[in-house]
C-alpha cells in the first residue's frame, strides 16, 4: 500500500508541476499555466457550475416525473424524450470542465475530503443510471402512461435525486477548507485525505505534526 501511495503522490506531482514545463527556471507546467492563468480558468470554472446546473435540472424533471410528482398526465418517455439530449450534452461539458479543474490542481484535489466524497456519489449516481437503464427501464412500456410508476421506477428516482445532490453539494464544498490537510483535524479525515502524504502534512486535534518529509523517512 505505501508503494502504491508512493507512486500516486509521484505521479501527482509529476503531473502538476513537471508535465509540460520548459527548460526555463521560471518556465510552468501545463497545470500551473492554467491554474494562473488570468482568464481562462476563471471561465473555466464558471462554466463547470452553470452547465451542471443544466444537467442536474434535466436530471431533477425526469426523476420527479418517476417518482410520480409532476407531470403525471405526461408519458415518462415523452419528457425524458424531450431533456435526454441536454442530459447527454450537458453531461460531456461537465466532463470536461471538470477534468480540467482537476488537471489544474490534482494534488489538493486528491488530499481533500470532499473530492474523494464527490467521486464516490459521482460513482454510485452512474452505477444507479446502469441499474436502471438496464433492468427497470425493460418494462417501461407497461407503466410509461401510469400516474404513479411502479415502485423500483420510484425507488431508483429517489436514489438518483439524492446521490446527485450530494454530488453537488460535495462539489461545492471544495473550494472551503472546512477540511484541509495541515490544519487541526480528526484523524479519520486525515485518514481519508492521506494528509501524512500531502505537500502540507498533518495534524491531528491534540496538535501533534506528521509531514510528508517524515512519512518518506519511514518507507522502507
Amino acid at each position: 500500500m505505501n508503494g502504491l501511495q508512493a507512486s500516486i503522490n509521484a505521479f501527482l506531482n509529476w503531473l502538476e508541476h513537471v508535465f509540460g514545463k520548459g527548460p526555463s527556471p521560471d518556465g510552468q507546467s501545463f497545470s500551473e499555466a492554467l491554474l494562473g492563468s488570468l482568464n481562462f480558468w476563471s471561465l473555466l470554472e464558471g462554466t463547470h457550475l452553470i452547465v451542471l446546473m443544466l444537467f442536474a435540472g434535466t436530471i431533477m424533471v425526469v426523476d420527479l416525473r418517476l417518482m410520480g410528482v409532476i407531470f403525471r398526465k405526461t408519458k415518462v418517455s415523452a419528457i425524458s424524450d424531450a431533456v435526454l439530449p441536454l442530459t447527454v450534452y450537458s453531461f460531456i461539458f461537465v466532463v470536461l470542465s471538470g477534468t480540467g479543474l482537476l488537471f489544474a490542481k490534482p494534488i489538493f484535489y486528491y488530499h481533500t475530503v470532499w473530492f474523494l466524497a464527490k467521486m464516490v456519489f459521482l460513482g454510485l449516481a452512474l452505477l444507479n443510471i446502469v441499474v436502471f437503464h438496464g433492468r427497470v427501464q425493460a418494462t417501461q412500456a407497461s407503466w410509461d402512461a401510469d400516474e404513479t410508476p411502479p415502485r423500483a421506477a420510484r425507488m431508483s428516482a429517489t436514489a438518483s435525486l439524492v446521490l446527485w445532490t450530494l454530488v453537488i453539494i460535495c462539489g461545492r464544498f471544495i473550494p472551503y477548507d472546512v477540511y484541509q490537510c495541515g490544519k487541526a483535524q480528526p484523524d479519520f479525515i486525515n485518514w481519508v485525505q492521506q494528509c501524512k502524504t500531502s505537500e502540507k502534512g498533518e495534524e491531528n486535534m491534540a496538535g501533534q505534526r506528521f509531514d510528508s518529509q517524515m512519512w518518506k523517512e519511514q518507507q522502507p
